[in-house]
């Protein structure tokens, strides 16, 4: 029931959202107790904040009220992607040119390094070019700052 929901959700919520330049990643529908649990993740070019994420849930919040998809009381969440996702649609790999990445490849192989190109069709990782077909597993690596290096 809760697939049907979300499948439901995402038909209502999707074209408000890409009107206001997000991308919908994902969409869950869960039981909370006697009301429902709605969590969307969006995205968009040059990353999500705070105040995006504000933005997108009054866009969700109106679209759910509009189209009353729920019987009762229902919990939004709107989340960003997050940075542990896997990268799996080119917008994905786009999105995070110039950032450390590990890949899997199918064959078993690791490449990890800088994500320095991505279009269609494959991805360049420090020089190095990489089919999306060959891809098993794709993350962005946490990157921490170390202080004094800029200087």
């Amino acid at each position: 029931m809760s697939g049907a929901h979300a499948s439901r959700v995402r038909e209502v919520v999707e074209p408000a959202l890409s009107a206001a330049g997000f991308d919908v990643e994902d969409v869950a529908v869960r039981a909370a107790g006697r009301r429902q649990l709605v969590q969307i993740a969006v995205d968009r070019d040059g990353g999500v904040s705070l105040d995006d994420v504000a933005d997108a849930t009054k866009v969700v919040s109106t679209a759910l009220d509009e189209a009353d998809p729920f019987a009762g009381a229902y919990v939004l969440e709107v989340t960003s992607r997050g940075v542990d996702r896997p990268l799996t649609l080119p917008r994905h790999w786009r999105r995070n040119v110039g950032r450390l990445v590990a890949v899997r490849r199918s064959d078993g192989t690791v490449v990890s390094g800088r994500l320095t190109g991505a279009d269609d069709d494959g991805a360049t990782v420090d020089g190095v070019p990489l089919p999306y077909a060959d891809v098993a597993k794709a993350t962005v690596e946490i990157e921490f700052s170390r202080g004094g290096d800029d200087e």
